[in-house]
């Protein structure tokens, strides 16, 4: 899905970047488990988690995120 930035704003950003912080927000809101934001953000699990702790960001991570992240291990997406 492309999204439109305005060009200032989008010249300060890789699309890593902009994927990063996609990933980092919905993860945040309770919107995606650890594994989709793994994989919106185009990293391993383990990358993520990287990322977020360098953040400070807390995994928030119940029974109900590890049975989806299961389920995506075993769909073979991330």
């Amino acid at each position: 899905m492309p999204i439109a930035l305005p060009a200032d704003i989008e010249r300060q950003f890789t699309p890593e970047d902009i994927r990063l912080h996609l990933a980092l927000g919905f993860f945040l809101d309770g919107r995606v488990t650890l594994g989709q934001g793994a994989t919106v953000a185009g990293l391993s699990q383990t990358d993520f988690l990287h990322e977020l702790g360098k953040r400070r960001i807390p995994v928030h991570y119940d029974e109900a995120s590890a049975l989806a992240d299961v389920a995506e291990v075993e769909r073979g997406t991330n």
